[in-house]
Parts: C-alpha cells; structure tokens; sequence
C-alpha cells in the first residue's frame, strides 16, 4: 500500500531540513567568526603601545583563553547538530585548527616555493627549469651533494652504531643510568652552542701570528711531539671532523631509544638461549638484533632526515668554506646572501624531495609498529 505525502508532511520535512542546514550553517560560520574576533585580537596587540610586558601577558591569556573559547563554541555548536552531522563533524573540531595550521605554514608555503623555483632571482620572469639545471651543474653545488652524502652515510652509521652499542653494553652495569646520563647530555645543548664547543676543540692558530696555539687538539698533538694542524681548512677531511660533531649529538638519543627496545625483549627468551649453548655474540646477532629491527630502521631514519637537512653545524663552524659547504647551507647563501630567490627556492624544493621518501618509510613503519 503506497502511503500518501500529505502537504503538511512535506512542509515539516522542509522545516526540518532548513533547520538542519541553519544548524550546519551556524557550527562553521561561529567558529570562523571567533577565529576572526581572536586574530583581530592578536593584530590589535601587535600594534600596541602599551609595555611589552603588559602584551605579553594579555597575548597569552588572549590566545590561551580564545583557543578554549574556540574549541568551546565549535564543540558547542556541532553536538546540536542532527547526529549523522555530529559523528561527521566533531572530529573536525580538534583536528581542523591543527589541519588549517599545517596547511598555512607548510603546505601553502611549499607551494609558493615550488612557484618561486621556476622564477627569476628577484621572483620575477619565468625562468623554467634553469634554476634546476644550476642545482645539478654548479660545481658548489655539486659538493654539497657530496658532502650530504657523507653526512648521511657515516653520521648515520656511527650515530646508530654506536648508540647500539652502548646501549647493549651500559644495560649490563650497575651504573647504567650515570653511563646514559653522560652519553645523552650532548642532546640539550643546541646544535649551534655545539659548533662553538667543537671550533674551540679544532681551532688553529698558523705560525708567525703571534697567538698561542688554544685548540684541545692541537694542544693533545702538540703535547705528544706532533705538528699542529689546520683541521677545518683540509678537505676532505675537514668533513668528517665536522661529522663527528653530529655523532657527538645525536649518539644519545639514538642510545636511548634502542635501549627501550632492548628492555622490551622477553628475559626469558634470552635466557633460553644461553641455555641453549648461545655464546654472548650469537644472542646479540641472531635474537637481540631481529627482535629491535623496527626500532633500528626508525632510528635511521630519523637520523638521516637530520642528515640531509643538517644546516646550523656547518653554518657555525666553517660557513662551508674549505669543501664542507651542504645543502641546506647552500640554500642559505642563495637567498640572504646572494639574493637569488629563485635558485633558493629550487634548493628549497630538491631538499623537500631528498626527505619526502625517507618521512614515508618512516611513517610506514610506525604503522606497521601500531605507534599511532
């Protein structure tokens, strides 16, 4: 039997859908009116006269309360919706702020870089593919390739080489939190605070200068009858004196992560092993190693996206003079010194590139690790 649509049914299925949209209309135009009501906020504070402390401190209750009061009012607005709307919305709510942040300070950003990469040096003429072709031609550049490819090659051997070892070791003492304690405390201090420490360590005063040698050392070889050195002026060397810099860094942090992951390895499993007849190397090798592979490859990773993207080390220490310039640096030279924004950019994005892949692999693995 066919049921029969009478007018008052179809006037209250459009009053309920106006009210449905109305709702709809309210829960994302209230929190854009808010978001407006707290930049114009932000805007008016910036161009105050008042004492700095005084914008300070009402910035940041500004901007701490109004994030509240938008969070509130959105989640407000869209749990008044119907509920199919609801369950489709309300992530929204806590993602979409952090979203359209992503997507104004990075995605945005990238975009209008890779435009600026096919320009001029002032931003100016389409250019085509010739700030490309300088990127892969110019002798400087060229070299900076190479030295990032050392960089990532043993910076990153030697940071998770050793970090393992360490760790296997400095888990079998009595003193294992000191031996960690020392190892990780490089990490808190900043990678330009570190090219100051180290360029004391290599520092060279040639002869006939009048100045008294102060390199740690030059100072050891001095001390055991050697000829004191220019360590940062000799390429190619000059580079790995630099990479023992980041192995000093990061040698902690790589320690400390393959350490959790070496106490997550049952006790038992390894104590059947040695029962077993598995000498020491064997349980190292044949059990430790597979078991904290995941961790392995994410540590890696991780390093070598420092690697490639390594910028304040050079920049302190040498300025990437002497054969150690990088890509990152070189990038630097091309827009605040030469003024090159196109080459810059074209820099900017060869560097998106090279650390795209690596940032995929390491996002399957925690995947696949159920990290998130």
């Amino acid at each position: 039997m066919q049921k029969t649509v009478t007018p008052n049914d179809q006037n209250g299925l459009g009053t309920s859908l106006l009210a449905s949209l109305g709702r709809v209309l309210v829960s994302l135009i209230v929190p854009v009116i808010t978001f407006v009501v707290l930049w114009l906020g932000f805007k008016f504070l910036r161009d105050s006269e008042a004492p700095k402390l005084v914008i300070v401190m009402v910035a940041i209750l500004w901007g701490v309360g109004g994030v509240a009061l938008l969070y509130a009012v959105s989640n407000w607005f869209v749990e008044r919706l119907p509920g199919i709307w609801t369950q489709r919305l309300i992530p929204f709510v806590f993602v979409g702020p952090g979203l359209a942040i992503l997507a104004w300070f990075l995605a945005i950003p990238a975009l209008r870089t890779l435009w600026l990469s096919f320009l001029g040096p002032t931003g100016e003429g389409f250019v085509g593919l010739e700030n490309y072709v300088f990127a892969f031609t110019d002798r400087v550049m060229l070299e900076s390739f190479r030295n990032n490819l050392l960089w990532m090659i043993f910076g990153t051997f030697f940071c998770v080489g050793l970090g393992l070892v360490i760790a296997v070791l400095a888990d079998r003492s009595r003193f294992e939190s000191v031996y960690k304690a020392i190892i990780f405390m490089p990490m808190a201090i900043s990678f330009v605070g570190a090219g100051v420490i180290w360029k004391f360590v290599y520092t060279y005063k040639g002869e006939g200068s009048g100045i008294q040698e102060i390199g740690l050392l030059n100072a050891v070889v001095s001390a055991f009858g050697g000829q004191t050195q220019p360590w940062l002026q000799q390429p190619p060397w000059n580079n790995f004196l630099l990479i023992v810099i980041m192995v000093w860094l990061q040698t902690g942090f790589a320690m400390v992560v393959i350490s959790s992951a070496i106490k997550g390895i049952s006790s038992e499993v390894l104590e059947a092993a040695r029962v077993d007849g598995a000498n020491e190397f064997q349980v190292f090798f044949q059990i430790i190693i597979p078991s904290i592979q995941g961790t392995l490859l994410t540590v890696t990773t991780t390093i070598v996206i420092f690697s490639l993207k390594l910028f304040d080390i050079v920049r302190v220490m040498t300025g990437g003079n002497n054969g150690t310039d990088v890509i990152a640096n070189e990038f630097y030279l091309q827009r605040f010194t030469y003024g090159n924004a196109g080459r810059a950019s074209a820099i900017a994005i060869i560097l998106l590139v090279a650390v795209i892949p690596v940032m995929i692999y390491n996002l399957r693995q925690f995947q696949e690790r159920k990290a998130f």
